[in-house]
């Protein structure tokens, strides 16, 4: 039976099929009918582990409901931090950037690594050449900082992530486009200049728009969540079914 892995984040919703380590069928959905998606999902296969990563904890009937749809349920929220032990990784972390450290750790062996994730947030996060989490640094995503702008100061536009920018701004908006890109690039930069010597992995929704503005060498690795939660996963098959 095939393993069914979820991720409900804070503005959609992931899912792949896998079979061991091995990703099938990926699926994205944003809407608010989360539970009647995933139920679509198991309608015509039931997963024997379903696992779930949550940005928010589910409540009681939601994970009764999953139970009902898998042979085993995992579920990875802030309720369930206990998994994060086991892999020696610090209980505040989201499950998410937990799942792309272990991945990081699993496809980088060895090799010490930056970690960026680009969603509504940005993450940084860094592992040394044991695979040991060594901290990371959280701010805001590329989308976040535009809306900021817009909501906390009313003479300026609401305005989305540009194809092209100056290096200064000769408008309202090309001024806007380019501080809070630019503003993202040194960032970015300054993380990788402080470790020279890591493997720098890109991941999340704007991962390749900011690769494709990098000079240095780099991995995209757009399934890197999902590629940890198929470890998580696998562990648990073999510890826990014969």
């Amino acid at each position: 039976m095939a393993n069914l892995l979820i991720e409900i984040g804070n503005t959609a919703l992931k899912a792949a099929w896998a079979e061991g380590m091995t990703l099938g069928k990926a699926f994205r959905f944003q809407g608010e009918k989360v539970m009647e998606f995933i139920l679509s999902l198991t309608e015509k296969e039931k997963p024997q582990v379903m696992t779930v990563i949550s940005a928010k904890p589910l409540t009681a009937a939601e994970e009764k409901q999953l139970r009902g749809e898998c042979t085993h349920l995992m579920i990875l929220d802030r309720d369930h931090t206990d998994i994060l032990q086991r892999y020696d990784l610090p209980d505040y972390l989201s499950y998410d950037r937990a799942a792309s450290l272990l991945a990081v750790r699993y496809l980088f062996k060895g090799k010490p690594c930056t970690v960026f994730d680009f969603g509504t947030t940005l993450t940084i996060d860094l592992i040394n050449e044991d695979g040991q989490y060594r901290g990371g640094n959280v701010s805001p995503g590329c989308l976040t900082r535009f809306k900021a702008l817009n909501r906390y100061s009313k003479s300026l536009p609401l305005l989305n992530i540009p194809s092209r920018i100056p290096r200064e701004g000769n408008s309202l908006e090309s001024s806007l486009e380019a501080g809070v890109i630019s503003g993202i690039m040194f960032e970015i930069e300054g993380y990788i200049r402080r470790h020279p010597s890591n493997v720098v992995v890109f991941t999340g929704g704007d991962a390749t728009y900011f690769a494709k503005r990098m000079t240095q060498s780099l991995f995209i690795v757009s399934n890197l969540v999902m590629v940890g939660m198929a470890l998580i996963t696998e562990d648990y098959v073999e510890k826990n079914i014969q």
